[in-house]
């Protein structure tokens, strides 16, 4: 199996946008009315919002590919376009899917080596994310990876942390 990493161009915007509402299905459906599945794909998804996220220079997007297959994807936020902590000195993953499909593949792990190696390589001191408190799956993947929780986030989210140093082991 062939993994690689390809930042987004606004020119994937569709491509992004599709996957985006698909691995979020995907997580999500079971946990949600479908009213509200709904209506949150189409606000969080919508195009318009995209293309500022895409255009915005302190977030990245970046599609994972397996076989050149897009299998999911990871943005990350630096200061001042992250969702909450906004610290220079961390770096935020804001999303981080990997399509049910290729689940089990260690493509999550793959995932979070990249955003960690990305941070290492910005001198961050610190990569935390926040995770919807029902989404067990994803909260013991974090802790498997070294997150633990550092508070709640507004919305009864968990936000977690991961310390890192320049020879954080990736």
């Amino acid at each position: 199996m062939d993994i690689s990493l390809r930042q987004c161009r606004m020119a994937d915007i569709d491509e992004l946008r599709t996957l985006s509402i698909q691995t979020y299905y995907e997580t999500f459906a079971s946990l949600n009315t479908s009213e509200n599945m709904e209506e949150y794909l189409r606000c969080a998804f919508d195009r318009e919002k995209l293309r500022k996220e895409l255009a915005d220079k302190n977030s990245m997007f970046f599609f994972l590919l397996s076989d050149e297959k897009p299998a999911g994807y990871l943005k990350v936020n630096e200061a001042p376009s992250q969702t909450d902590v906004n610290d220079p000195a961390s770096l935020e993953i804001e999303r981080i899917y990997v399509s049910g499909g290729f689940q089990g593949e260690g493509l999550g792990r793959y995932l979070m080596e990249q955003a960690i190696r990305m941070a290492v390589e910005r001198k961050k001191k610190y990569v935390w994310l926040g995770v919807w408190e029902k989404n067990e799956k994803a909260i013991r993947f974090y802790k498997r990876n070294g997150f633990y929780q550092i508070g709640t986030h507004r919305l009864l989210w968990v936000m977690m942390c991961k310390p890192i140093t320049s020879c954080e082991k990736i």
